[in-house]
């Protein structure tokens, strides 16, 4: 009879498996990807909202903020985008724009579903084109899920911000 205490001896690290090196070799890539697909979408909304105007005539079809508001968030909202389209590009800050970019996904999701909610019928604004539209032109279901696959890119990001080609390396972030 064996009467070794087995629990007592310390266990060997095992190899990883070859999945799990397939998929540390592929999460940086994937990353950066992820990091240039958001940017590109953020540098597109932003550009589409110019001349400001449009973007506050969109942020004011949504009927939540006072004129006032609405004309700030207007002017400020295609600046925004651009910073974080910047941040991800340049992979400055890259948990953190990631996740900033995917707070700003939640808040577009839920001026969509507060909007479809009220029965508006608006054009979400998102890339330029906003206000009211006919009763059948609403596209509130397809824009709430592009924004859901916006912000699962945006949650990869802030997970997972390693990733090559980004400022952070120089900082010693994230290798």
């Amino acid at each position: 009879m064996d009467t070794t205490d087995r629990s007592a001896t310390p266990t060997e690290p095992t190899e990883p498996s070859a999945a799990h090196r397939r998929w540390a070799a592929a999460q940086p890539w994937l990353t950066l990807l992820a990091r240039l697909v958001l940017a590109g979408v953020l540098a597109w909304a932003a550009v589409s909202k110019l001349p400001p105007a449009l973007s506050v005539q969109s942020v004011e079809a949504y009927q939540l903020f006072p004129a006032g508001v609405a004309e700030f968030i207007g002017f400020t909202l295609p600046l925004l985008e651009i910073a974080f389209a910047l941040l991800l590009v340049l992979g400055l800050a890259t948990r953190y724009a990631g996740a900033a970019t995917g707070l700003l996904m939640i808040v577009f999701i839920a001026g969509i579903a507060s909007a479809w909610a009220r029965g508006l019928a608006i054009d979400c604004g998102c890339f330029g084109t906003g206000g009211q539209v006919s009763q059948g032109e609403t596209s509130y279901g397809l824009d709430i899920a592009r924004d859901l696959g916006f912000l699962a890119l945006a949650a990869f990001i802030a997970v997972l911000p390693r990733s090559p080609l980004a400022l952070d390396r120089l900082f010693g972030l994230y290798r």
